[in-house]
């Protein structure tokens, strides 16, 4: 890895580090995730499903939120702030500047993501869950997803303020959650134009979906081993085709 690379993903994660923000929300995903004890003594059927069920869920949406939130003012800020100009001054070119701000922002999610799920494995195996090591594979489905949101909201942040980033990275995410039924949709359609624009689409948008396997954590099922290997070939092309793009962008924006 280039020095220069290195340097911004380094400064980036001590600079999310410092966020008041970024504790909070980390906090809160932990709190939510013991809760989900709680919630499973008041629900009826298996606690221990309920407790994984709930307990996942919050920390999938608090990690979420730390991702948009933190992503949609990596680039914008140090072009408020001016920074910039100082950091594209030294021997850092433009893509390196990119590149820098994701794998900061990455190691910064995965140092969120590992706090929370070392706890929550070892509060299942307190609560008589044993060591279910298929919470440690939905957390490495979950991380893929968060890289996804990660190149989505640089990408946005890479152009535009930080509420139309937190607009579209959220629009983005909700539409990804719910893709196994646009491509239902899809096939329903009576003009052939349609059917190929709506095809088109499908692809385009991100299928958030395929990282998805809490059902099978909580319920015990079976996991194929070729949906891991294609969710991760999956967030891998998708990441280095956003930030292509967004690098695109971002050297052809001028600054002022």
């Amino acid at each position: 890895m280039k020095a220069s690379i290195r340097g911004i993903a380094v400064n980036t994660f001590k600079e999310s580090a410092r966020n008041k923000m970024f504790y909070l929300l980390v906090f809160f995903g932990i709190l939510f995730a013991l809760s989900s004890k709680l919630v499973s003594f008041l629900t009826l059927g298996d606690t221990m499903k309920v407790l994984k069920d709930t307990g996942l869920a919050a920390i999938n949406f608090f990690c979420v939120l730390i991702a948009v939130f933190t992503g949609i003012n990596l680039v914008y800020k140090e072009i408020e702030k001016k920074t910039v100009f100082n950091i594209l001054s030294k021997p850092v070119s433009r893509d390196d500047f990119i590149i820098g701000k994701f794998l900061g922002l990455a190691l910064t999610m995965l140092t969120a993501l590992g706090s929370m799920a070392v706890i929550f494995f070892a509060f299942v195996a307190l609560s008589g869950g044993g060591l279910d090591l298929k919470i440690a594979l939905y957390f490495f489905m979950l991380f893929l997803e968060l890289l996804v949101i990660i190149a989505i909201s640089l990408l946005f942040s890479a152009f535009t303020t930080p509420i139309l980033s937190f607009i579209f990275t959220v629009s983005l995410y909700l539409i990804g959650q719910v893709m196994w039924t646009y491509n239902e949709f899809k096939d329903l359609l009576a003009i052939s134009a349609w059917r190929t624009a709506t095809r088109v689409l499908y692809y385009l948008l991100p299928n958030l979906d395929k990282f998805n396997i809490k059902n099978e954590v909580v319920t015990g099922a079976a996991i194929a081993p070729l949906s891991v290997l294609f969710a991760s070939l999956y967030a891998a092309a998708y990441v280095l085709a956003l930030l292509a793009i967004t690098i695109l962008i971002f050297r052809r924006r001028e600054f002022q």
